[in-house]
């Protein structure tokens, strides 16, 4: 019988527990810790998508590293687009970040496999709902090109960069054009009273 109010206590505990994480938000924060625990197990992406869908790898001048000042060096690509094009995401996994800085202005930044942060700034703005905690795809809008931060002054791009527990890698290696999506099985679209068949 002993057992059996022990259990009842350790039941009541843990109901108790679950009640507040519950209430009180902190279950979300656990599940996303629990999610971003996972990432850093897993490998690194090796090739990323390029965040901008109508920019290819060969437009992009590599400024890996380019001094900026007389105390610094650039930790990315500029990748230049006209204000207002999307930002898609360039790897599967998290919202972590969502901010503004001095140098990046509005940003945003997705955590991935194996830790890496992927972070996009000079957004113009950010992309309606979206959320620290939310799933992206490669196909997710996270933001639109801009010159906010210390991008003032200068044509409109999106600085991209991606950090790693060792700190900022050149992204421009990893980066690949995206294909633009192909019909793999027939598909029909009603228009009125038209059928276009593709």
């Amino acid at each position: 019988m002993r057992w059996v109010r022990r259990f009842s206590k350790l039941f009541a505990v843990l109901a108790v527990t679950l009640l507040l994480l519950v209430v009180t938000g902190a279950s979300d924060k656990l599940l996303f810790y629990a999610r971003i625990t996972k990432l850093y197990m897993q490998e690194p992406d090796t090739r990323l998508a390029m965040p901008l869908e109508d920019v290819t790898k060969r437009e992009i001048a590599d400024t890996w590293q380019a001094r900026r000042g007389t105390d610094r060096r650039h930790e990315g690509q500029d990748i230049f687009a006209p204000r207002g094009t999307p930002i898609l995401s360039a790897t599967s996994g998290y919202v972590f970040k969502i901010g503004e800085n001095s140098l990046g202005g509005q940003t945003v930044s997705v955590i991935s496999k194996g830790g890496r942060i992927y972070y996009y700034a000079h957004l113009d703005r950010y992309a309606k709902g979206i959320e620290v905690g939310d799933r992206v795809t490669t196909r997710t809008v996270l933001g639109y090109v801009g010159t906010t931060g210390n991008a003032q002054g200068t044509p409109p791009h999106l600085h991209f960069g991606v950090y790693t527990m060792a700190g900022a890698i050149n992204p421009l290696p990893l980066l690949t054009d995206r294909v633009a999506p192909t019909v793999t099985k027939k598909e029909t679209l009603t228009r009125g009273s038209h059928r276009l068949t593709l």
